[in-house]
């Protein structure tokens, strides 16, 4: 750990169709190898999916799948008198959406659908109805949390 200074948080350009920063930050996700368009097409290619499948604005679905997933509780590691600990913390807000966004990415690459997009729209009209696997896996963070709740007063 750096003890100089803090250091500098990059200032994220909002995307230029819906003027967001979320989706900045999720486009940014999506990306690999640097191909920053092709992951701006599989997601608008994806709202446009959702928009046809549920009648309703993609965006709105989406920033209502992104609330869902984002968790509250999870456990991290402390260790104490020589044994390990899972204490459960409270998320950091930057650390909610990230982890929401890395959970959504995650689960849509696993899915089996033939196309990133049909994944995506998929995985993201699952997590508005509180369904599908980012959303497991924000319960899962959950339920550890409670499982370790007696830990709670190592919390530092």
């Amino acid at each position: 750990m750096g003890r100089r200074r803090r250091s500098v948080k990059r200032q994220i350009i909002p995307d230029p169709k819906h003027s967001s920063i979320l989706v900045a930050k999720f486009i940014n996700n999506l990306m690999w190898d640097g191909k920053k368009t092709v992951a701006q097409r599989l997601f608008y290619k994806a709202l446009e999916i959702i928009e046809k499948k549920t009648k309703e604005d993609g965006f709105s679905v989406f920033e209502k799948a992104f609330n869902n997933v984002k968790p509250v509780l999870e456990v991290r590691s402390r260790r104490i008198g020589g044994a390990n600990y899972q204490v459960p913390v409270e998320v950091r807000p930057q650390r909610r959406e990230s982890l929401a966004i890395k959970w959504i990415i995650r689960a849509a690459r696993a899915r089996n659908e033939y196309r990133m997009e049909e994944r995506l729209a998929n995985e993201l009209i699952d997590a508005a109805k509180n369904q599908g696997t980012a959303i497991k896996k924000r319960e899962d963070t959950h339920k550890m949390a409670e499982a370790n709740r007696a830990f709670a007063h190592f919390r530092w």
